[in-house]
């Protein structure tokens, strides 16, 4: 069956041969199963296949229209997968999750603007390919320092496209996700008008099955030798949704007290080796151990009793009106030491953007409090015996946030979250597989603390060797390789990305001289 998807100025036509012409609900319809089949990509369903199949999709929509059109046809297609990607943010507000995908979706509509122009040069499918990761590091840029989520990248936790991390980061990884489903778009237009066979179809056939396949040839640093065991600590949480923290106060502090006592407990029994460090979550002292007693009683004693230092989620308070989220080492004797302080601030989660506007609009602001104010440098800590590199939550979408923070020394990386008022939808397990992807990235182990789930162990190739389940409390102790070797993607930093986006645009201001000048 034939899939033909010209339009009024289609780039070719078969000379004899009168072009179908699709109307618009045709190409609306091709364009919502692309993104609908993306969806299906990413975690929990994570059937990676549907990356590039969603693009190929996606692409098909688009060919051979005009760039008006094409901007609410890739508008459509961005809603239908971003809206289920992003449901996770339900239980903040309907409206924030259809304001959310909808702002977001217009960098899908402008992305497919340039997607159609591109489209008229020779090797379309490079320059398509190109213009998504431009897409994807703008969306991480802007609006209010950007939401780099729902990435191609961030679908391939673990899959054939996984090693590219280890050459160019997450920007490689989604290149050659799009680049395999512009390429398979292709030769469905080649080979729809008429059926045909030649050296350019068998080579792109060939090029669309190679790269998955040479992601298995990406060299990867081996072991060192080195370990570290580390504790990994979930309380769980009183409440639900926006106000997990419940009604009585110290609750989460005592909850993740309480597990570490177990952890100790389970050591003298000798049914868990003795750790090395011990890991809480972010907010997994919901008061101030700086200010409160109580608490510092409660972080000391847990501290002494498991005999290692721990590393503390706080919010702590910085003066009478702001607060910073926290990383904080409490040794066993000394208490409360060195600490990261939280970088990339959530918008209107952990600060107020365009504050008095937005407490006009919203009651639901006031919830934020006190405002964050973002730390100032990377998050290497010294703990125990090891340097870990501290990451907050909301930062691990982030390549600069983690980059510096292995450039800085930390291994092996240690990512601090609270997915609390997102329990049980698809954010923790989105969460996950980014850091998957930042542990092949880096050459990393990645040890994730979480107040309710998902808490795990990701080995340097991606691999979950251990994660709880969640709204449960947990505890173990597992056994970390430290790694500090760097992989090609940590020495060359963000320049796969910027010459990728150089390529976008250059192909792009080519197609328009083109065009004027036809």
């Amino acid at each position: 069956m034939a899939l033909e998807l010209a339009d009024e100025a289609p780039p070719s036509v078969p000379e004899g041969r009168a072009p179908r012409v699709p109307g618009a609900l045709a190409r609306l319809a091709v364009s919502v199963a692309g993104g609908l089949v993306l969806y299906l990509a990413f975690p929990p369903i994570g059937w990676w296949p549907c990356a590039p199949a969603g693009v190929a999709l996606l692409a098909l929509a688009l060919y051979g229209t005009r760039p008006r059109r094409a901007a609410w046809i890739g508008y459509a297609g961005a809603l239908a997968f971003l809206l289920p990607t992003l449901a996770w943010v339900r239980p903040i507000g309907d409206d924030a999750w259809l304001a959310l995908a909808g702002i977001e979706s217009l960098f899908w509509a402008a992305l497919a603007c340039a997607a159609v122009l591109v489209m008229r040069l020779p090797v379309w499918p490079l320059w398509v390919a190109c213009l998504w990761v431009a897409q994807e590091w703008a969306r991480g840029l802007f609006p209010i320092g950007g939401f780099p989520w729902a990435r191609l990248a961030f679908s391939q936790g673990q899959s054939p496209f996984t090693p590219y991390a280890a050459l160019g980061g997450a920007p490689l990884v989604s290149f050659t996700v799009a680049l395999t489903g512009v390429l398979l778009a292709w030769l469905v237009r080649r080979l729809a008008s008429p059926p045909r066979w030649d050296r350019v179809i068998a080579g792109t056939v060939l090029a669309a099955i190679a790269v998955p396949v040479l992601g298995f040839a990406v060299p990867r640093p081996g072991d060192e030798g080195r370990s570290v065991k580390i504790g990994v600590i979930q309380g769980n949480v009183p409440g639900r949704g926006m106000y997990f923290l419940g009604d009585e106060p110290a609750v989460v502090l005592r909850n993740h007290a309480d597990e570490t006592h177990r952890l100790a407990q389970a050591v003298r029994a000798g049914s868990m080796p003795r750790p090395d460090i011990v890991v809480w979550p972010e907010n997994s002292t919901d008061i101030d151990p700086y200010t409160s007693d109580y608490a510092r009683q409660l972080i000391s004693a847990a501290a002494r009793d498991v005999g290692v230092p721990i590393l503390v989620g706080a919010v702590v308070k910085i003066g009478t009106e702001h607060r910073a989220t926290r990383g904080l080492v409490w040794d066993p004797v000394t208490g409360p030491g060195a600490y990261y302080d939280k970088r990339k601030l959530v918008p209107f989660g952990e600060y107020t953007p365009f504050k008095d506007l937005v407490l006009a609009l919203s009651s639901r602001a006031n919830l934020v409090g006190r405002q964050s104010v973002s730390g100032d440098r990377p998050g290497t800590l010294r703990i125990g015996p090891v340097t870990v590199g501290t990451v907050e939550c909301y930062e691990v979408a982030f390549d600069g946030i983690v980059r510096d923070t292995v450039d800085a020394g930390g291994t092996p990386l240690v990512v601090q979250t609270n997915n609390a008022a997102y329990a049980l939808t698809n954010l923790p397990p989105q969460q996950l597989a980014m850091s998957q992807l930042r542990a092949v990235e880096f050459n990393r182990a990645v040890v994730t603390a979480a107040t309710t789930g998902i808490s795990a162990y990701v080995a340097p190739d991606g691999r979950v060797g251990w994660h709880t389940g969640e709204l449960v409390a947990g505890m173990n102790v597992v056994d970390v390789p430290i790694r500090t070797k760097n992989t090609l993607a940590s020495r060359v930093g963000a320049l796969p990305e910027w010459i990728l986006i150089l390529m976008g645009a250059g192909a792009v201001t080519v197609a328009i001289s083109r065009r004027r000048k036809s």
